[in-house]
């Protein structure tokens, strides 16, 4: 019998040659590949819209006629995208034109990666939670929503179970730094100084435990709606300012200068913003957000080095930068910064410490005020760190002051 895994040519084998492959026409080729891809669109689980230059809908798969509840991708085709596809803010907040992530990526023909919302679906208005993407492609855009409702009611599991036990940590932590605080206290303990160092290095750890708890807490309360933003009406220039001026002494002590009103060591000297730039705030996300980035633009800059912040109108956007001379940012870490629990692994950040909530914290709070933030950084010499928010005119923060000061007067005649 002819073994037919033998590689050996024997004498008694002839090899048949084999049969000339017969070539595919190009153009079936393409007809080919055109229907594997209207199969795999029509069976996929992810909504895709495709719409051309002016956003109007050329095609819609199954799956996003389902999650739209328009009923037949021909009452779909032709509609423009705003239309079908109506989002609002993950917490329920509606978006403006203006400050719509899906409407300036279509707008200024830029991708979309990933935006976390709630698609209010057709007559129903059902709130779909949804991951939302667009992609500018040669003729027009290519928008997909993936349905993340089983995700997030994982999330909500794991966030429950951290929250309570965020909740029931903080309070022998709390014990544990008091008695430590006791023990170093000259009138209340007396110890030696070999020991002394044992115990504020205790007293530093419990101290970290107690920020990380706290930390965890203030993260859990917004992911799980238990706080949402609450909008005042406020100049943006003035109140970064002032929040910038809360961390003078902790730069000085460290010998670093810290310039507000400059986006450059060049313009350090230039102190002078005229230009009153309105917004729309929760005042304690923002305060949150701002003492964030800047104790950590002080803490990875090295003495003598600086950071500059600076408030900017750019078109309808309040844009903020804070800028440091600091060890920079390798760009494989910064595609993950904002992820909660990431640390940069190297022996700088090592040294510095934290606890990898901080600009988790920072993103969940400027996208909870329908913003965004974002990084540039060249290792060892720096980092920026951007925060764009919605911009309102000056007009406009008249009416809502008044409107404020009409809700504290109606309040204070409430209490009386």
């Amino acid at each position: 019998m002819l073994n037919i895994f033998n590689k050996k040519k024997t004498s008694e084998t002839t090899e048949v040659p084999a049969p000339a492959a017969t070539p595919v026409p190009a153009q079936n080729q393409s007809q080919n590949q055109n229907q594997l891809a209207e199969v795999a669109l029509n069976n996929i689980n992810d909504g895709v819209v495709m719409t051309d230059q002016n956003g109007v809908i050329q095609f819609i798969n199954p799956a996003a006629v389902t999650m739209t509840d328009c009923k037949t991708p021909s009452n779909a085709v032709g509609l423009d995208y705003a239309l079908l596809l109506k989002i609002e803010t993950k917490e329920g907040r509606e978006l403006t034109p203006e400050e719509n992530p899906l409407i300036r990526a279509i707008q200024s023909n830029q991708p979309l990666e990933g935006y976390d919302c709630a698609l209010i679906s057709g007559a129903s208005m059902k709130r779909i939670p949804i991951s939302i993407t667009v992609l500018p492609v040669s003729g027009g855009h290519i928008i997909t929503f993936r349905n993340i409702e089983k995700e997030l009611a994982e999330e909500g599991e794991q966030t429950e179970f951290i929250s309570t036990a965020s909740h029931e940590m903080r309070t022998p932590v709390a014990t544990i730094d008091g008695y430590l605080a006791l023990c170093l206290n000259p009138q209340t303990a007396t110890v030696d100084e070999h020991a002394r160092g044992y115990l504020e290095s205790a007293k530093k750890a419990s101290e970290h435990l107690g920020k990380l708890f706290q930390d965890l807490l203030d993260v859990t309360k917004l992911d799980d709606g238990r706080i949402r933003p609450q909008f005042v009406p406020a100049e943006m220039v003035s109140f970064v300012k002032q929040v910038a001026a809360d961390h003078l002494e902790k730069a000085k002590a460290k010998n670093i200068t810290l310039s507000f009103g400059a986006t450059n060591p060049a313009a350090a000297d230039d102190h002078r913003l005229e230009q009153m730039i309105y917004g729309s705030i929760d005042v304690d996300f923002m305060r949150e957000i701002m003492d964030n980035l800047i104790d950590n633009a002080i803490k990875y800059t090295k003495e003598g080095g600086s950071v500059y912040i600076n408030v900017m109108g750019d078109g309808d956007r309040v844009l903020i930068n804070v800028t440091d001379t600091g060890i920079g940012i390798s760009g494989e870490d910064l595609a993950h910064i904002f992820q909660k629990f990431y640390r940069a692994d190297n022996s700088d950040t090592r040294e510095i410490g934290g606890n990898g909530l901080g600009l988790y914290l920072v993103k969940q709070r400027v996208e909870a005020m329908g913003g965004r933030v974002w990084a540039e950084s060249v290792f060892n010499e720096g980092t920026t760190f951007y925060v764009s928010l919605p911009r309102i005119s000056a007009e406009e923060y008249n009416k809502r002051m008044i409107a404020v000061e009409n809700a504290k007067m109606v309040n204070n005649q409430g209490g009386q």
